[in-house]
């Protein structure tokens, strides 16, 4: 069964600094289909802002290859409605996108940093999102 999500950057990051780790596993399965990414231009325009900065050390082709993966596999929509207060007002892009596509399927939120969104079933971490993939193989 596929699974749409909205993944945060700081997932992204996580998984592009050790591969073999949860995040890791999720940008695959985001990469094989398995979930399908939810995208919209401001969440793929911070990807690669984030991902380009040099204390990462990542080289632009590798951050074109890695968006260009989930772009291909994604799914792109967008919403006007961003009035969401959140402690980072940088998160209610994500947020915004999730609820957006949450009217047509059931759609995640998978983030390392789950204590700046509302306390949902949806907005879930990378540990949690593998247990639902897992869950149902």
């Amino acid at each position: 069964m596929k699974r749409y999500a909205v993944i945060d950057t700081n997932v992204l990051v996580s998984a592009m600094l050790k591969w073999s780790s949860v995040p890791g596993n999720i940008i695959e399965f985001a990469f094989s289909g398995v979930i399908i990414p939810v995208l919209n231009e401001r969440i793929v325009s911070e990807y690669r802002e984030v991902l380009m900065r040099e204390k990462f050390h990542l080289t632009k082709e590798i951050v074109d290859d890695v968006i260009q993966a989930l772009e291909d596999q994604g799914e792109y929509i967008d919403t006007d409605n961003m009035d969401y207060e959140l402690l980072d007002p940088k998160d209610v892009v994500f947020y915004a996108i999730v609820m957006e596509k949450r009217k047509e399927e059931d759609t995640y939120l998978v983030t390392g940093n789950i204590k700046h969104f509302p306390q949902v079933s949806y907005v879930v971490t990378p540990k949690e999102m593998l247990d639902v993939i897992l869950e149902e193989k």
